[in-house]
């Protein structure tokens, strides 16, 4: 075997085959098996894609065995300074690069000029039922705006490629409040071009006519982590969709409307509000976290532990412990208590300790802290998701790049291994049992 060009070699039907294997960054291997079927007819078989690298991508690194995740190769955790700037972040994933002063300003400035919707989208949340779901919201907004904007959707040129990319990012937020403020009943706020992203995001949920809602600086940054921390993930099932609905050429719009519908399921985006329906449950139903932990590890017991343990992470999840800090300055600044926090950081130093879960590595992830720390900024439980795709967004837009820069990119069109009858008769319907 060629050091030079390693290979495998599969063996199968007295047939010897030789495949590529390719080496990322990180040393991972993985057997190129992108001609087998066209070449020798034959697929391979993973349900849910976990052993599958479905494109390659310098984005985003995460090694889930040393709770690493890195955007364009910075930690994480560098992102977690004072001042966290969301807008900087979602410049570096997009474009590859930490944005200079005068990128950043006019990154800011174009976001702060499309932050308006065109009045005939904003009337459209008057047809929408109060109390609709924000998600299914944010979801169709996001395909409207293709209607408003189909200049934007011929691909391939950068520049109009900025602008779907900045329109879309600074639009998002004020779709968003306008789902919070439709579900409430209150009218809706018009954008304050003196605010940076995430205080005008605020500004947008919790300002009144007559009352300025007044940002403090805790929590501006607090929202910036937030956001930061679901810039992006790997290939998660909604980024995947994004790419999977992107290689078909569809619009940045309508690529980014999907990862929405699909970052809607509770196992992925809506985790975070499943860790505070458990806590709320612990708290009103008189549990205690050692009674928690003890029914989580009764297999007859249907009582589940949210928030612990990840799919890729088997170390304790890095965005957790920034947001576990966050949460408790913000509490401690704001010299209020919250008995949730105090369950959630008990069953944390239970788990830890606890063997059952210390061996099968089940450490708290992101979503154990975020949904805590959102409520302490006054985000209701029913937008945790809808932060979370705002978050996402650059990441999404990102990956979309990506491929589309990739000019060997095809379709995706996954193989099935059919288990079904190989051939049946049509019955007529009166001679059917």
């Amino acid at each position: 075997m060629s050091q030079e060009h390693p290979t495998a070699l599969l063996q199968i039907d007295g047939k010897s085959i030789e495949l590529p294997v390719l080496t990322g960054t990180d040393g991972q291997k993985a057997v190129d098996v992108s001609k087998l079927y066209d070449e020798h007819k034959i697929v391979t078989y993973d349900p849910s894609l976990g052993s599958t690298s479905v494109c390659q991508s310098a984005i985003t690194y995460v090694d889930g065995d040393n709770g690493i995740l890195r955007y364009r190769g910075i930690p994480i955790e560098q992102f977690d300074r004072p001042s966290p700037n969301f807008i900087e972040v979602a410049w570096l994933l997009i474009f590859g690069a930490l944005p200079t002063q005068d990128e950043r300003d006019e990154f800011r400035a174009r976001m702060t000029k499309h932050q308006l919707l065109h009045e005939s989208l904003r009337e459209q949340f008057g047809n929408v039922p109060p109390g609709s779901p924000p998600m299914a919201i944010l979801s169709a907004m996001f395909s409207q705006l293709a209607c408003y904007y189909e200049k934007f959707l011929p691909l391939g040129d950068e520049e109009l490629f900025v602008e779907a990319a900045t329109r879309i990012i600074s639009k998002a937020r004020t779709i968003a409040a306008y789902a919070y403020r439709r579900s409430q009943g209150l009218p809706f706020m018009y954008p304050d071009p003196a605010l940076r992203f995430c205080g005008n995001f605020l500004h947008l949920m919790f300002s009144l006519p007559y009352k300025q809602y007044i940002i403090g600086q805790e929590i501006e940054d607090a929202m910036n982590l937030v956001l930061i921390l679901h810039a992006d993930h790997e290939q998660n099932c909604s980024t995947s969709t994004v790419r999977i609905v992107g290689s078909a050429q569809a619009n940045l719009f309508a690529s980014c409307a999907s990862g929405v519908s699909a970052l809607w399921g509770p196992l992925h985006g809506g985790a975070n509000v499943e860790v505070m329906k458990m806590l709320e449950a612990i708290y009103n139903g008189g549990m205690t976290p050692e009674d928690c932990l003890k029914a989580a590890k009764d297999k007859q017991n249907p009582f589940k532990l949210f928030g612990f343990g990840h799919r890729i992470y088997k170390n304790y999840d890095p965005r957790a412990k920034i947001l576990q800090t966050a949460a408790e300055k913000v509490f401690s600044q704001q010299k209020t208590e919250d008995p949730l926090l105090d369950i959630a950081r008990k069953l944390e130093e239970l788990a830890l300790k606890d063997p059952y879960f210390v061996d099968r590595k089940l450490y708290p992830n992101v979503d154990f802290y975020s949904g805590i720390l959102l409520r302490a900024i006054g985000i209701p439980t029913n937008m945790f998701t809808v932060i979370f795709a705002l978050g996402r967004l650059p990441g999404w837009i990102a990956q979309w790049k990506e491929q589309h820069d990739n000019l060997n990119q095809r379709i995706c069109r996954p193989r099935q291994l059919y288990m079904g009858e190989m051939e049946a008769n049509y019955v007529p319907i009166e001679d059917r049992e």
